[in-house]
């Protein structure tokens, strides 16, 4: 009985012992719950260690804008970063592009994207670090994705031990038109991939609240310039000519009856004509016009059957006015761009996390937007899921939108964006290792 009494007095003490011992600031997910994941790294992004951080980082890469495949020394600061954090890196990828990764270097891995190239457009807000690129802007929010990415990678990295899997950490050139996300996916970086999440910033929602869909949440696009040829001559006796301008005006018209009269009014979509150029003097009648435009729908089977009237309606229309007609729809400088569909299941999944980590009061649902995005090129070759995050914020006026020279950004958003990053990509983690058994054949050497 008395070597009962004393056993049980020695396991008391060490239990005390045990329980007075300290946690330190990168415990291991082990000694939290999932749920606490979420509140664990907002409050280290919100941290003035990574806050600031990020700050300073989003405003070096705006001082600096550089268009899409020009990002070098944009990729340059990102890889100076994840060396200083200790994140291994694949360079050059898709030209400019860095991809990092974080945790085990064995699957699963999932998948976190920042785009990173600027718009051609003149800064028109005058501030400390305003661009110094003549030309050249970001005026839709990419250096800030690119600040919120490393800020989720500061976050992950001091968590490394502890994921169950690897984080692909994308850096991505070229989503202004440049197709940028199918050199990412050509390249291989999405093998064994599982998911793959991205965000955009919102000037329209409030800081702290993000939106999304299941579905369909952006259109795919297109691009189209055709070159109408007549024959020019002296406006006084245009009897002479075969007049282009009057052509093309007449295709303008056409075109966009595509819309009016062919489509299905359920069937979202939308043919514009931004491009009418010809003529250069008031009494002469050009040799030809140049016109061009853009095309976007929600459905690949619509977008095709668009495609294939706006050459014909282009050349045929042409033809009527005694014209002849060329169509090009840029395929290699300007991909198109498939439809943004999130993926139904992990759109539950984002519901969740984002509801975890900001209240399920803050997650709004959106209608779709006719605006496009080249990460739909992600969710052709693996499941994915695209949102807004807010950085409205009343008190300090209304945000221009995006595409604007007067675009600023909402530095409050960041431990937001950061904070759902590493949780989304650390609890899917987790998810996937619960419902399914590990595949040590994958991994990366790069780890």
């Amino acid at each position: 009985m008395g070597f009962l009494v004393l056993i049980r007095a020695f396991l008391i003490s060490n239990l005390l012992v045990f329980c007075s011992l300290p946690i330190c600031s990168d415990a291991s997910f082990s000694s939290v719950s999932a749920s606490e994941i979420p509140e664990k790294f907002l409050n280290l992004a919100k941290s003035p260690e990574v806050f600031d951080w990020m700050v300073s980082i989003r405003r070096k890469i705006h001082e600096n804008p550089e268009l899409g495949y020009e990002e070098f020394e944009t990729s340059k600061l990102i890889r100076a970063e994840l060396d200083k954090l200790g994140v291994k890196y694949k360079y050059p990828v898709a030209v400019t592009g860095v991809v990092g990764y974080i945790g085990s270097g064995e699957a699963p891995f999932v998948a976190l994207r920042a785009d990173m190239d600027a718009l051609s457009m003149q800064e028109m807000v005058e501030w400390k670090h305003k661009s110094k690129n003549p030309g050249k802007m970001h005026a839709c929010g990419h250096d800030a994705h690119v600040a919120m990415l490393l800020g989720a990678a500061k976050i992950l990295q001091e968590h490394r031990e502890s994921l169950k899997g690897t984080v692909v950490l994308i850096f991505q050139p070229a989503e202004e038109g440049g197709g940028g996300a199918k050199r990412i996916v050509d390249a291989g970086i999405l093998k064994n991939v599982k998911a793959i999440f991205g965000l955009h910033v919102s000037p329209g929602l409030p800081v702290g609240k993000v939106s999304s869909r299941h579905g369909p949440l952006l259109a795919g696009t297109g691009f189209f310039e055709a070159v109408i040829s007549g024959k020019g001559g002296h406006a006084a006796i245009p009897h002479h000519s075969i007049d282009p301008i009057l052509a093309a005006s007449y295709i303008v018209v056409s075109l966009q009856h595509l819309v009016s009269r062919e489509a299905d009014p359920l069937d979202s979509q939308v043919v514009t004509v931004a491009k009418f150029q010809g003529g250069g003097a008031f009494n002469v009648i050009p040799d030809s016009v140049v016109i061009g435009g853009t095309f976007r729908t929600f459905s690949k089977d619509t977008f095709v059957h668009l495609k294939m009237r706006i050459e014909e309606v282009i050349i045929q229309q042409a033809a009527v006015q005694r014209c002849n007609a060329t169509v090009d729809f840029l395929s290699s400088e300007k991909p198109c761009c498939p439809p943004t569909v999130n993926n139904e299941a992990l759109h539950q999944y984002f519901q969740n996390v984002a509801g975890d980590v900001l209240g399920i009061s803050n997650v709004e649902h959106m209608q779709p937007l006719m605006g496009s995005e080249d990460f739909s090129f992600y969710q052709e070759a693996i499941p994915g899921y695209f949102y807004f995050l807010g950085m409205k914020n009343e008190t300090k006026g209304k945000f221009p939108s995006p595409h604007s020279p007067y675009f600023e950004i909402n530095e409050d958003a960041f431990p937001f964006g950061a904070a759902l990053h590493a949780t989304l990509a650390a609890r899917h983690l987790i998810e996937i290792q619960t419902k399914t058994p590990l595949i040590r054949d994958d991994h990366h050497d790069e780890l």
